[in-house]
């Protein structure tokens, strides 16, 4: 892998994973389209990696606030409008779903799931029922009606992410919005909710490393990964959310069904 393809995957990866059209569906299909390799798993590590860094560096404020609200809850103030421990409770209860589902259909994932039919479903119907949740959501609900309630249902949804096409952040901020909560809360939500995912996740590659069953890549290559996912990432959060306070989600459902009917086109033209 070169520097020029470490960087652009990278770069993909970054600009995807919290925008909510899917940073599987676009892994899958940049390869595809230049002719590459797969990057291989340890790149995956390298780039999940970053894209964890930028969401915890971008809510540190938060998460230092939880940790000192846990340690000290009559010192400290809620987060987000939400008492720690509240929040803590939130963020375990709509990480269970995930982690289950997980281990369960790993296997099924990297086989089946790749199918580009099954990509192009995903991205298009549940490019639609953001939409459909956007449009016709309440949106009247801040983090600080977060419910445990509201965290289990958002859980689950995110599990559906393990689907390639879906979007973990695009999926949970479906459900969020569904439940009436507004865009820039339900993005919020969303985000929190990956860094406990994107923790386990990166543990789990981690583990497969060093007990051998994945080889550990090119570090140079690994490190560029890394950092242009983290910077991207990190920008892109920010840029989403202030869109999310004047704008709809209606940019990225119309991408989103341009995506599916391009794979559509592709998965039939090499039919």
């Amino acid at each position: 892998m070169s520097y020029l393809q470490a960087a652009i995957l990278a770069l993909v990866q970054g600009v995807t994973e919290f925008l909510p059209i899917s940073s599987s569906a676009h892994l899958i299909l940049v390869p595809y389209l230049f002719d590459w390799q797969d990057q291989g798993l340890s790149f995956d590590i390298a780039t999940n990696t970053g894209t964890l860094l930028a969401v915890m560096v971008y809510f540190r404020r938060d998460l230092k606030e939880l940790a000192l609200g846990l340690l000290r809850p009559a010192q400290h103030d809620e987060v987000e409008g939400v008492p720690p421990r509240h929040l803590l409770w939130a963020l375990v209860l709509g990480t269970i779903p995930v982690a289950v589902a997980g281990l369960l259909l790993a296997d099924w994932v990297a086989t089946s799931g790749r199918d580009p039919v099954l990509i192009a479903s995903t991205s298009i119907g549940f490019g639609l029922l953001l939409g459909a949740a956007d449009q016709w959501g309440k949106r009247r609900r801040g983090m600080a009606s977060l419910t445990l309630g509201d965290a289990v249902l958002v859980g689950l949804a995110q599990a559906l992410a393990l689907v390639p096409g879906t979007s973990r952040s695009g999926i949970t901020i479906t459900m969020a919005m569904a439940l009436g909560y507004r865009r820039p809360a339900a993005a919020r939500l969303s985000f929190l909710l990956a860094i406990p995912v994107g923790a386990l996740a990166t543990l789990y590659d981690v583990y497969k490393v060093a007990i051998g069953e994945v080889a550990l890549g090119s570090l140079p290559e690994m490190l560029v990964g890394l950092a242009v996912a983290a910077v991207s990432a990190y920008v892109v959060i920010g840029a989403l959310l202030a869109w999310l306070r004047r704008q709809t989600m209606t940019p990225f459902v119309i991408y989103r069904v341009l995506l599916g009917v391009f794979i559509f086109w592709l998965a039939l033209g090499s039919g």
